[in-house]
């Protein structure tokens, strides 16, 4: 029977007792449970709730519970145990006795279950920190290794005006390092200790709240009892943050398929985060990347799901709660996953420069600059971009390209324009006129890469 079996004069049917259990699950949090139960077992004793030879045992229960798991010698029984919280209990207790059934003083399942799925959502993100300060390390590192290569820049996935290579990575650079602090703040939400906040209305044992968040190293304690147990906010957090990283990635993702793609050509993908076809033996498919642009809908899915879950919930606890932890179990180790996946495959890419270089002349990308050289010399802007306008047409109806344009063309167009026009079409130029801060000139872009490297260092540091 379970540990809650008093009241009852039958336990529930099998099938009701398997649809009713997280036993699976929960074996995801069995160490944070016997760390919150160690930090309980010593408040109590300290407290003179229970005596110190009881938490001794419990101690000491515990600890060779700990054993067990990595002897391999641990065995749970599904047909009695529902969840972790109550099997770890159920075995304590058989093993040392009624010290074991003391552990439980002062304390709800409902606030136990909060405290170790606020460790585990802790620990998760430290995962995720790690996966992303390797992912940024890449980025930096082929910024660095390329910073004069020239590329395409788009909009509406039009060639819009020229960059080097090592802008575009660094504007990855900048969005992982947002979710490096989305992961924080979900970091810093999940570690307030609910514990002591009993089933919903606190507890009359003396208890020390403080002193038991301090041990876990939580820094604060949930002031509301009925919010410790019913929260599960700082998970909303967690898979917000999962979520927009996969969004991250997918966009990243869909700029590689591209341009691994023969009608881009820029990149060619390592063979080992490749796959060819079982009838086409041209092919080299960028399954992996595909693979992570997919998943990202079944990250935004966990989001939902926990929403519409919480959404209807009154206070305080309910059964709904125990649907929170696949998915949020699952978005953490599916964005570490694949932060891992883009980490290796972009450290081993190979860049077709001539390609991409090619590419930024095409499209008419100085296009822009030409209608600046007008408005520098006195044009209002709107009239500039109007002449520039019908140059660009009219090299599209005689099938050429602005750099073709001779001197005597430009000065068709209008006589602003002196022979020093024809310096500025050359992509090298386009791209260094862009000086300002945060543009793509050389000068800019390494300003901004020391900006990228001490924050990657500052990154690294919070990991120490």
């Amino acid at each position: 029977m379970a540990l809650w079996s008093g009241r009852f004069e039958e336990g529930p049917g099998e099938f009701a007792h398997y649809f009713g259990a997280s036993l699976e699950t929960d074996l995801n949090m069995i160490h944070e449970d016997m760390a919150g139960s160690a930090a309980h077992a010593r408040m109590l004793a300290a407290q003179g709730i229970i005596s110190q030879e009881d938490a001794d045992a419990i101690l000491e229960g515990l600890e060779a519970i700990h054993e067990s798991l990595h002897d391999g010698t641990f065995e749970l029984d599904p047909d009695v145990d529902e969840d972790i919280h109550m099997a770890i209990e159920r075995i304590l207790t058989e093993r040392i006795g009624e010290a074991g059934a003391r552990l439980h003083t002062g304390r709800s399942r409902n606030d136990q279950v909060a405290l170790d799925i606020r460790l585990m959502a802790a620990n998760l993100a430290q995962d995720i920190w790690s996966a992303l300060v390797d992912i940024e390390g890449v980025f930096v590192q082929l910024a660095t290794e390329h910073n004069e290569v020239i590329m395409p820049g788009y909009t509406h996935l039009q060639h819009a005006q020229p960059l080097l290579f090592s802008h575009h990575m660094l504007a990855y650079f900048w969005m992982f390092a947002r979710d490096f602090d989305r992961i924080t703040e979900a970091y810093n939400q999940a570690t307030a200790s609910p514990l002591g906040a009993a089933a919903l209305a606190g507890t009359s044992y003396p208890i020390d709240r403080t002193a038991v968040a301090q041990e876990l190293g939580m820094p604060d304690v949930i002031p509301n009892s009925l919010d410790a147990v019913s929260d599960r906010d700082f998970l909303l957090d967690l898979e917000y943050a999962c979520s927009v990283g996969m969004m991250h990635l997918s966009r990243l993702c869909e700029e590689i398929i591209l341009w691994s793609s023969q009608e881009f050509g820029f990149i060619s993908l390592p063979d080992a985060w490749s796959t060819g076809s079982s009838i086409m033996p041209q092919k080299k498919n960028p399954d992996f990347a595909e693979l992570v642009r997919g998943k990202t809908g079944r990250v935004v899915g966990d989001l939902l799901g926990l929403l519409v879950t919480m959404k209807g919930l009154p206070l305080a606890y309910n059964k709904d709660m125990q649907e929170c932890k696949e998915g949020a179990l699952d978005a953490a180790t599916t964005f570490a996953n694949c932060l891992a996946v883009m980490a290796g495959m972009l450290s081993d890419i190979q860049l077709n420069e001539d390609a991409m270089q090619a590419a930024a002349a095409q499209g008419f990308t100085a296009a822009t600059d030409v209608a600046d050289y007008l408005a520098k010399k006195g044009m209002p802007f709107r009239e500039a971009h109007e002449v520039v306008g019908k140059l660009v047409l009219d090299c599209e109806k005689r099938g050429i390209s602005l750099e073709d344009l001779t001197l005597d063309d430009f000065k068709a167009a209008h006589d602003l324009f002196e022979d020093d026009i024809l310096g500025t079409l050359d992509v090298h130029s386009v791209v260094e006129a862009r000086t300002s801060f945060g543009g793509t000139s050389s000068a800019s872009v390494a300003e901004q890469l020391g900006l990228a490297e001490a924050r990657l260092a500052q990154m690294q540091s919070f990991l120490e």
